[in-house]
């Protein structure tokens, strides 16, 4: 089977996936069927298939969900805009092409695809521990660069509580809404007193307020009120450790008589965690040489931190998450540079050909 990236990449960005991943599955495992390959949909919905055996085990991952609402295909020469085209339909192809041109002869080679990178990451957390993989790269629009690094990311909750009643009988010492004031002077001060401090890679962890939710009426105060944060967090923090760290902080800071808690938004899923692989592995300067990018963190939370506990993970691909004039991934204007494609795909058959043939 002769595989077009460019093709593939047209009908990949032409098909919906931001409410069903049904259809871009079946448009994938069609590929790979006509290829001549048998892959498989595990109870998660994720989509493998696999060459060669033994040693090394290299793993190429990304996903195939995409956020709503859908932007409809349209190409302007060497430039692809639509719905998916960077994130991450773009190197899905590039993955793909490089997976379908590459036959290992000293190792093994697996395309794992992932349905809900997007939303709720359980298609990645349940393949780590596995694979048994010895190397991955995880498919992002990183401009060609080779990513070592991501903060982790969690959302929560933290809520207030004191007495309800009339605004006129209620004390102020009782009044959640009063204790808003040393929550947020709290958030604030967080990292600086009880944080992990900086990665030496990813730098300063972020909490950020997102959101606040309180009373019903002018005249009445509510029993409780709900802040909601995002955290970005660095190693070796996980969304757990966090939670409980800054219910501590947090209740040591709040005046008696009110009371605080934290909660993670959807504590039954799993949230990306914070990663760092050695710039030195071998799988970083086979890449980094193939592809002539830079060595970076990469900007958003992904997949890969799910992995690196196992193996050296990197995070590479075409397109961009943002340039000089906005929001790419994510964005109305979300587009790919189709040769940006075609040398990511080349880089990754180049760093598979060193790795395994």
């Amino acid at each position: 089977m002769s595989f077009d990236p460019v093709d593939f990449h047209a009908d990949a960005v032409r098909t919906p996936s931001h409410e069903d991943v049904s259809e871009m599955r079946e448009l994938l495992l069609e590929t790979l069927e006509d290829a001549g390959l048998e892959p498989e949909v595990d109870d998660l919905g994720n989509v493998l298939a696999s060459k060669g055996t033994g040693e090394p085990h290299v793993v190429l991952n990304t996903h195939i969900d995409t956020v709503a609402p859908h932007v409809a295909y349209e190409r302007d020469g060497d430039v692809v805009r639509g719905r998916g085209a960077c994130d991450a339909k773009g190197p899905l192809a590039a993955l793909l092409a490089a997976f379908l041109r590459v036959e290992p002869t000293a190792g093994k080679l697996t395309l794992a695809i992932t349905p809900d990178e997007e939303t709720l990451m359980t298609g990645a957390a349940g393949l780590q521990n596995r694979l048994d993989a010895d190397g991955y790269i995880v498919g992002e629009p990183t401009d060609l660069d080779v990513c070592i690094a991501a903060r982790g990311q969690c959302e929560g909750t933290i809520t207030v509580e004191g007495e309800s009643g009339h605004a006129a009988s209620v004390p102020a010492e009782r009044n959640p809404v009063f204790g808003l004031e040393s929550v947020l002077e709290a958030l604030r001060e967080y990292d600086d007193e009880a944080g992990p401090g900086a990665d030496a890679v990813l730098g300063e962890p972020k909490l950020t307020a997102t959101g606040l939710e309180a009373g019903g009426a002018p005249n009445r105060v509510p029993g409780r009120c709900r802040l909601t944060f995002d955290r970005r967090s660095v190693p070796p923090e996980t969304g757990d450790s966090f939670r409980a760290d800054l219910e501590r902080y947090l209740e040591a800071r709040i005046p008696e008589p009110l009371s605080v808690s934290v909660d993670l938004i959807r504590p039954d899923t799993p949230f990306p965690r914070a990663f760092v692989t050695d710039e030195d592995a071998a799988l970083v300067r086979t890449l980094e040489e193939a592809s002539d990018g830079d060595v970076r963190p990469f900007g958003a939370a992904t997949e890969a931190g799910f992995f690196a506990a196992d193996a050296p993970t990197v995070v590479f691909g075409p397109g961009v998450l943002a340039d000089d004039e906005g929001a790419v991934a994510h964005a109305e204007r979300e587009y790919v540079r189709l040769s940006d494609v075609e040398r990511a795909a080349e880089a990754l058959r180049e760093t598979l050909g060193s790795l395994l043939v």
